[in-house]
């Protein structure tokens, strides 16, 4: 089969209709009737700018996967719904696929709130859900979710002392933090994590606002950031709210100190020049030591090569593309040891087996599922997401303060 006609039967993205589509990739050395793996993506809605992100990684590893052969020697079929940034709307897009498609496997969605609806509907059907982007273990009681996003057991105070062990390290340690952020359930959870480490490291909290997810009036925000003049901005922002604040701050000739934006959409803000110096956190960036990763190298090129035809702002692969991929090797792995489709094998196996992933090998022993804490902090300079902390995951790149 020559490679036009793999591109013209792979039609993974081609026929979403409103609220979604049926992927049909290319079946290269598989036969047999296909395995249907279901999920939903916010493929509108505020959310969509990074869901698209995982769409096309959804597309690169069903077509990878199919040119190996499938699984079990039979080719992938990859049904997509769009939730429209929609828990509700998730919840019931996944009871569709698991009762009227009948899908054989389900995919987690983007986003918190959607992947505790997706969640619920597994826990009722006893379907194992592998997710890429939950942001809050304790919520994450279903024995057979497993998380693609190594953040950790208890990422409410590991990952703000990580972020704050950056800060103490570099040019300009703060000791004034202004603390804005979302209602969104994830984002919010973090913001107060970091609010608690702050005091018991005798920072000091000149400022705290909250919007409600959805909101695009950044600028009343922006004015009291400037008028509390922190050392340092922890923004809880997630998508293109940290865009939008960025603009309504140099609307008003504002430049913070130090801002940190907790899941932004990585294309957007990094191409913002006034995202230079922001930090956030990261599991993989296109740097060493993470490259040496199973599948990396690959997967980077293709990504990189899709990304740029895709007219992606920002074609590296970085948290949330290569928590997408490590989703479909958990998945993967977990069909392949256990030579089956069925779920309660695949969960079995996966709780008492290490997965070597893009991450590095995952473990799911822990609370609710949850292994290692393995976020890093990711600093925008020269128009390009670099690692910065810890030093050993650096390569000796530093922070950098405005």
């Amino acid at each position: 089969m020559t490679k036009s006609k793999i591109s013209r039967r792979t039609a993974v993205a081609a026929t979403l209709a409103t609220l979604g589509g049926l992927a049909r990739p290319a079946f290269a050395q598989a036969a047999g009737q296909p395995i249907r793996i279901g999920s939903t993506l916010a493929l509108t809605g505020p959310l969509s700018a990074t869901a698209q992100v995982h769409k096309l990684v959804g597309e690169i590893y069903i077509e990878q996967a199919n040119t190996r052969g499938g699984w079990l020697g039979r080719p992938l079929e990859w049904i997509v719904k769009d939730d429209q940034s929609k828990p509700d709307l998730a919840r019931t897009l996944y009871e569709q696929l698991v009762t009227a498609d009948k899908v054989d496997l389900l995919m987690g969605p983007y986003a918190t709130g959607a992947i505790l609806s997706a969640m619920g509907v597994a826990q009722r059907y006893d379907k194992v859900l592998v997710h890429h982007t939950f942001g809050i273990p304790s919520l994450a009681k279903y024995d057979l979710q497993f998380p693609a996003w190594q953040l950790g057991s208890d990422p409410g105070t590991t990952v703000p002392n990580t972020v704050f062990d950056a800060l103490a390290a570099g040019p300009k340690p703060p000791k004034t933090v202004a603390v804005v952020t979302s209602k969104f359930p994830s984002i919010y959870f973090l913001s107060q994590g970091a609010r608690e480490v702050m005091k018991k490291r005798g920072l000091t909290e000149v400022l705290y606002l909250e919007w409600d997810f959805g909101n695009r009036d950044f600028g009343p925000i922006a004015n009291r950031v400037k008028d509390a003049r922190p050392d340092f901005v922890w923004v809880g922002a997630i998508g293109l709210e940290g865009n939008l604040l960025l603009d309504a701050m140099k609307k008003i000739d504002y430049e913070p100190l130090q801002h940190f934006y907790i899941y932004p959409s990585p294309g957007p803000l990094v191409t913002l020049p006034e995202a230079k110096n922001a930090l956030s956190v990261t599991i993989f960036e296109e740097q060493s030591p993470f490259l040496t990763n199973l599948g990396a190298a690959e997967f980077v090129k293709l990504y990189r090569e899709r990304a740029t035809k895709a007219g992606f702002a920002d074609p590296s692969v970085e948290t949330q593309s290569a928590a997408s991929y490590t989703a479909w090797q958990i998945l993967e792995a977990g069909v392949t040891a256990t030579k089956s489709l069925d779920d309660k094998a695949i969960g079995a196996w996966l709780k008492t087996h290490r997965v070597d992933t893009l991450q590095g090998k995952l473990r799911f022993d822990g609370p609710n599922n949850y292994g290692d804490d393995l976020m890093r902090v990711k600093q925008v300079q020269n128009g390009h997401w670099v690692v910065v902390w810890p030093k050993e995951m650096s390569g000796g790149v530093k922070l950098l303060s405005n």
